[in-house]
């Protein structure tokens, strides 16, 4: 049984019980006279439990206080594989959030599960030095927009942006409902129903150059499946639109790693006889899609079909790489 299963159970016990001995307590953890020790005052200096011992019960109970809340340990049940995990887990979200949008709001659970894991905090924090998230082309969201944003989501409320569209270069204002958060490739985006274009758009929050709540409108409501079957069908963050396919042939030489690689929830992939790799991706909108094609170099090409779009990705394909050898 783990240090951190062993407090769990001695508090356990205690509340159960009323008040429990040394002799059970030992009995029930099977551990020795100096760790149990060493557990008790752990989890009065530590954690703060007004475990005291009873010289007329012979035992141990829980100084319950005259005022106030009573005492419970940090977190929920935990076990210290978990615990790691979720250490883990905090790691890869500081990762992704370098500019602190969620840092602040997650320090505290990170605090908790130092303080839950104990004598192992060393480990803790060797385990956190040898994790790191290395985000590209990042761009900064402002923290206050951000937050205005998540508390507009998260209580169904509209939102009036002053919004930035790089497109065109034009700075309008509109409200919107929220319907959902997306992180993708290091970026915070806002997929949310336009009242003034009467349909679902995809908004860049380091666009928006005020998002204020308004209390008194409710958002509207759009189901779930109608947000993922507009917002998703297209390729990478570019939603809407015409669904077409295309398809990709990377050579052998990269097929071993390409074929493992998902560029799409929806593609289709396959080997061919010669040792390449064809893939075949949904898009609706072809400018990110040649720029992840652009990466490959040499080893990938598009197969011309009958679909017009497919053959200008390859024509866009072969002036970038005339423009840029």
């Amino acid at each position: 049984m783990s240090k951190t299963e062993r407090l769990y159970q001695i508090e356990r016990l205690i509340k159960a019980r009323g008040h429990v001995s040394f002799a059970a307590l030992r009995e029930t953890l099977e551990v020795s006279p100096a760790t149990l020790k060493r557990d008790l005052a752990y989890l009065r200096d530590r954690l703060g439990a007004p475990i005291v011992y009873d010289a007329l019960a012979n035992g141990y109970r829980l100084d319950t206080p005259s005022r106030g809340p009573a005492h419970e340990l940090p977190g929920l049940w935990f076990s210290e594989r978990e615990l790691y995990a979720l250490l883990m887990a905090h790691q890869l979200l500081a990762g992704l959030d370098s500019d602190g949008l969620l840092g602040r709001h997650l320090q505290p659970l990170l605090a908790r599960i130092h303080q839950m894991l104990g004598s192992h905090e060393d480990g803790a924090a060797a385990l956190m030095q040898r994790v790191r998230i290395v985000g590209a082309a990042k761009r900064a969201v402002d923290a206050g927009i951000f937050e205005r944003v998540a508390q507009a989501l998260l209580q169904r409320r509209r939102l009036h942006l002053r919004y930035l569209t790089r497109g065109r270069g034009e700075l309008g204002e509109r409200d919107v409902s929220p319907q959902r958060l997306v992180h993708y490739r290091s970026t915070w985006y806002l997929d949310a129903w336009c009242h003034r274009r009467q349909r679902l758009l995809r908004f860049a929050l380091d666009a928006m150059e005020q998002a204020r709540p308004l209390p008194e409108q409710p958002a509207r409501d759009v189901p779930p499946q109608e947000v993922a079957r507009e917002m998703d069908g297209g390729y990478g963050i570019y939603a809407g639109g015409t669904p077409r396919r295309v398809t990709l042939r990377f050579a052998p030489q990269a097929a071993p790693w390409t074929s493992l690689e998902q560029w799409h929830p929806e593609q289709q992939g396959r080997f061919l006889p010669d040792g390449s790799w064809e893939l075949v991706l949904p898009y609706s909108d072809a400018t990110e899609l040649v720029m992840d094609i652009l990466r490959q170099g040499e080893q990938v090409r598009v197969v011309p079909d009958s679909d017009p779009i497919a053959i200008e990705v390859a024509r866009r394909l072969a002036l970038a790489r005339a423009q840029y050898p």
